[in-house]
């Protein structure tokens, strides 16, 4: 495969990263990488092997476990130490614990290593996350930060909910992003903040076709620049 661009796409939860990120790898026939599924499985790992508050541990279960992320029917499914996990890390323990574990700088450096060594092979990724842009691959070709408002960001989270079976209230959700937003601005290390050449899109009040199309067209600009050939599929 010839050289491809590295995209990197940053924003709070419920900012339309995920959604945007996997359409934007499918029409570029890019590697889709979410990172935050990555936090997400060693939360998971820890709440089952009860040690969701022993930094110690959380920081032992994430050096010895490996991670996977691979599609099946064009869906994303993540495996933890070769266990489908793709579900499990959804749930609402693992949403409401994922940024207390996400701020442990040991837990970081070592997802960080797994993500680099997955964007350092040469083609083309798309890779969303909270600091993907400032210290995962810093100098990432595309750069994008994605914002909405908090009430947006709580009701796309009641809505995925549903969709998957659950009912939770909305400002329970709400209060969940808050303080997520919080951990996630405020840790010391790799905090959620926009990068300095970072392209910064509201997507509150825009549809997922929306924010998909705005960031191609960046995507377009950088790689006419870098003269890199592009298959953009409909």
């Amino acid at each position: 495969m010839s050289k491809g661009l590295i995209i990197a796409i940053d924003g709070p939860a419920g900012s339309g990263k995920s959604t945007s990120a996997k359409l934007i790898a499918k029409k570029l026939g890019y590697l889709y990488i979410d990172t935050g599924a990555m936090y997400r499985a060693i939360t998971f790992l820890a709440f089952e092997n009860g040690a969701i508050n022993d930094e110690a541990k959380i920081i032992e279960l994430a050096r010895n476990s490996e991670i996977e992320l691979k599609y099946n029917d064009r869906e994303l499914v993540i495996l933890l130490n070769k266990r489908d996990v793709s579900k499990e890390i959804r749930s609402s323990d693992v949403n409401v614990y994922v940024s207390n574990v996400s701020k442990i700088s040991a837990v970081r450096k070592l997802l960080v290593e797994k993500q680099r060594e997955m964007g350092e092979k040469g083609q083309g990724i798309v890779m969303e996350g909270r600091d993907i842009g400032t210290v995962v691959f810093p100098n990432a070709d595309v750069k994008i930060f994605l914002t909405a408002s908090l009430d947006t960001r709580a009701d796309r989270r009641a809505k995925e909910y549903f969709e998957n079976g659950s009912k939770i209230i909305v400002e329970d959700i709400k209060n969940n992003l808050s303080s997520r937003d919080k951990i996630d601005s405020s840790r010391s290390d790799s905090p959620l903040i926009k990068a300095p050449d970072a392209i910064a899109i509201d997507t509150t009040s825009k549809t997922i076709d929306e924010q998909v199309n705005l960031i191609i067209d960046q995507v377009k600009k950088v790689a006419q620049e870098k003269n890199i050939e592009l298959s953009i599929k409909n």
